[in-house]
């Protein structure tokens, strides 16, 4: 072959590579990059993050993922100087501190009006929207409790019974957002007095306090607790990987939130993190939403979990966000005082 017909070809290639870099490194440079902080699961990161940059090939994500009280707490220590641009998956009752101070921005996303009504902030400024809800549930291994002869739990009351002595785990409330709703509907449901009376006492069966409100359901799969304080999602999830667990519901009812979506209002990349709430707020996210979760925002997802306890949403209690968040840190505060001791090591 002629040596200079492959100097040729040689070199038509690496000019296509060098043209192809360039526009590789054009496409990169025309990306706006947003730092979405969020409380989602780990597993949940890859797809939410695929299906936001396919719908919106200009935005891409940098998450900063981590526990709901742990990012609220950082969100709140950077308020003078916010690094976040957006936040999509983040409990509702925190959104709700945020925009107290003023730290969230005024926007009603375009797929706003299709949402239920609970997952709608009702009044101005509308600064956030739901994506799906949480609900408390108690996982409870059958496995040790036949070896333990324990009885199975119906009522929260009934996790006072000293047989459970150092056999429960649940969520620190400081740290976990699942323990935070748990607590704070137990103030909602027996009263701020009663309710401290029941921590006091079932402090005494606890075992540990969790920084992840997963944790605990996890832990008693194992077998490492006959009861583990988690969500709904989670125990569903864990049972159907095949743990021995009764899925229990209280029949007096359960603390739930749910995770929300919002701009941070110092964001100098407003118009990219609108383009995120508008995909938020989608029928197409929220298609993604209801692999994860059975309650979500938009009418037309459905989730399906299998082992999903069926009485959940009817046993959802009446809870008032809005003291939840004006409460978390005086809640938070004398909870650390009161049982911080057997919290785990972060």
């Amino acid at each position: 072959m002629d040596r200079n017909v492959v100097k040729s070809g040689t070199a038509m290639a690496l000019a296509i590579a060098a043209m192809s870099l360039m526009a590789a490194g054009a496409d990169a440079q025309q990306r706006t990059r947003i730092t979405v902080y969020t409380a989602i699961e780990n597993e949940q990161l890859q797809p939410f993050k695929e299906a936001f940059e396919k719908a919106t090939p200009d935005v891409e994500i940098a998450w900063v993922r981590d526990s709901t009280g742990t990012l609220t707490a950082r969100f709140l220590a950077e308020k003078d100087n916010p690094r976040a641009d957006a936040i999509w998956g983040l409990a509702v009752t925190s959104l709700l501190a945020f925009e107290q101070q003023g730290l969230l921005a005024d926007y009603k996303p375009k797929g706003y009006d299709a949402l239920k009504p609970l997952f709608k902030d009702q009044a101005a400024p509308f600064t956030w929207h739901g994506i799906d809800a949480f609900a408390a549930s108690v996982c409870f291994n059958t496995a040790v409790a036949k070896a333990a002869n324990l009885p199975t739990p119906k009522t929260w009351a009934d996790l006072l019974n000293p047989a459970y002595k150092g056999k429960i785990v649940m969520p620190n409330p400081a740290s976990s957002g699942t323990g935070y709703l748990t607590v704070a509907a137990w103030q909602q449901l027996m009263g701020d007095g009663p309710a401290w009376a029941y921590m006091d006492k079932l402090h005494d069966n606890v075992g540990v306090y969790t920084h992840s409100g997963s944790a605990p359901c996890v832990q008693a799969a194992r077998g490492e607790f006959a009861i583990g304080i988690s969500f709904d999602m989670r125990a569903a999830s864990e049972k159907t990987k095949g743990a021995p667990l009764d899925i229990v519901v209280p029949t007096d009812g359960v603390g739930w939130d749910m995770e929300a979506s919002a701009i941070v209002k110092a964001t100098k990349n407003m118009a990219a993190a609108q383009k995120l709430m508008d995909f938020s707020s989608s029928a197409d996210a929220n298609a993604i939403y209801a692999k994860y979760y059975n309650i979500v925002a938009h009418p037309a997802a459905k989730g399906s979990a299998a082992n999903y306890p069926a009485e959940t949403e009817a046993r959802l209690l009446k809870i008032d966000f809005a003291a939840m968040a004006a409460n978390r840190d005086k809640t938070l505060a004398e909870w650390t005082k009161r049982y911080d001791g057997k919290s785990a090591p972060k």
